[in-house]
């Protein structure tokens, strides 16, 4: 990965950790600053459906916050696919903003990288919402790509995989699997 490098750097903070769904050659563990990982984005498609929405995971400005997660590098002779990928999975409808962040690699590496973050203005930005309202959502919800709690359970458990700990998420978890007892 030289300095002419024609590739980029992408950061997945949510299922973009367990399911990339694009070839890379390089993944790291990274901390993008500035930006909260949060279920703030009401979920038509993949994970709800107009009907019943559920939630996703974005990330949404907040001062002074940090967001763990894992840096992929794509090389050039997949950038053009790859990015036409991703554009299609993530950019179903306008609620995320392609955006172009520095992001911190473990590694001690501070690279320009690819972001998905919502934006605060479209419809599909809930806004905060208590942990058990976000439970309530994602508890019955159901879109394309699987169940709400699914998208939930994986995130948490490669997270956790990865030393990676998100305190909300994990009690959101268990909120979930209550719920789903009952």
């Amino acid at each position: 990965m030289s300095s002419h490098d024609k590739g980029f750097w992408v950061f997945g903070y949510g299922s973009l950790m367990w399911n990339p769904e694009f070839t890379y050659d390089a993944r790291l563990p990274a901390t993008l600053t500035g930006f909260a990982r949060s279920f703030c984005m009401w979920s038509l498609h993949h994970r709800g459906s107009p009907e019943v929405p559920g939630l996703v995971l974005a990330l949404d400005a907040e001062a002074g916050a940090s967001c763990r997660g894992l840096a992929y590098h794509v090389d050039e002779a997949e950038a053009e696919e790859t990015l036409a990928r991703l554009r299609e999975r993530e950019l179903v409808t306008s609620a995320y903003q392609e955006m172009t962040v520095p992001l911190d690699l473990d590694d001690g590496r501070r690279v320009d990288s690819l972001a998905y973050v919502v934006d605060r203005d479209h419809v599909q930005y809930t806004g905060p919402l208590s942990l058990e309202r976000q439970a309530e959502v994602i508890a019955v919800a159901c879109g394309g790509r699987g169940p709400n709690c699914d998208y939930l359970f994986n995130t948490a458990l490669h997270l956790a995989e990865l030393g990676m700990e998100d305190r909300d998420l994990d009690q959101l978890a268990d909120l979930v699997r209550l719920r789903l007892a009952q």
